[in-house]
């Protein structure tokens, strides 16, 4: 789910190099937005390094010149990614219904923004296969996106510690529900409204775990 932040791996000891002249550094960001689109549109896999290097009008040495390796020029298109959304996100993560409202929220900014969306499906995607160089990154981003999600609906609901699992199952359930609407909104973009049938998931969700709070009769 191509959303709010979550910690990510650490850059590998042989990352991009930094470039000194504004006119390298902006350089560096033009190869990052076409391997952005590349890789959105072919995979990982599929994308090669020529391609890249053509379409910003340099050779493949070029090009490894900024990013040593095409595994390392990956790993800068992803922290890219996630440099946009912690700048959507604010300073300060938001807690309880609050984050829940902001995954809504994501949804619908999500709509706006076709290519990190096709991205982050094309990538998490492909990352199950053997080797792949996103596969820690996707499964950290997991983890720590499951645990912001079950954490936020114990808040907002309230939950007893020996109801936490409940929390979990939820928030796989949520996370589910977004990255398959992201693949059906990609395909039929006209037929799908993200926002609102996040909102409805969520909000039905938080009616099952905590009918007291946000059942009918609370709402009554």
């Amino acid at each position: 789910m191509s959303n709010q932040s979550v910690s990510r791996p650490a850059r590998s000891p042989a990352g991009p190099r930094t470039p000194r002249s504004p006119e390298a550094r902006q350089r560096q960001q033009d190869i990052l937005a076409i391997a952005m689109d590349t890789f959105a549109a072919r995979g990982y896999n599929n994308a090669s390094l020529a391609e890249i290097a053509d379409r910003v009008g340099l050779t493949q040495a070029g090009v490894l010149h900024y990013f040593r390796s095409k595994a390392t020029l990956l790993t800068s298109v992803l922290e890219l990614r996630d440099q946009r959304d912690i700048e959507q996100l604010g300073p300060d993560r938001p807690q309880g219904l609050d984050f829940l409202r902001h995954l809504v929220n994501t949804a619908l900014r999500n709509a706006e923004r076709e290519g990190i969306v096709r991205l982050y499906a094309v990538l998490s995607a492909e990352s199950v296969t053997d080797d792949h160089p996103a596969q820690d990154y996707f499964r950290d981003r997991y983890d720590g996106l499951r645990a912001f999600v079950a954490d936020a609906l114990r808040e907002a609901c309230e939950l007893p510690a020996d109801r936490a699992e409940s929390a979990d199952n939820a928030a796989n359930a949520i996370i589910a529900v977004m990255d398959g609407l992201q693949v059906q909104w990609l395909l039929a973009p006209q037929s799908v409204d993200m926002a609102a049938s996040t909102d409805l998931v969520v909000t039905s969700l938080l009616a099952t775990l905590a009918p007291q709070r946000f059942g009918p009769a609370a709402a009554g």
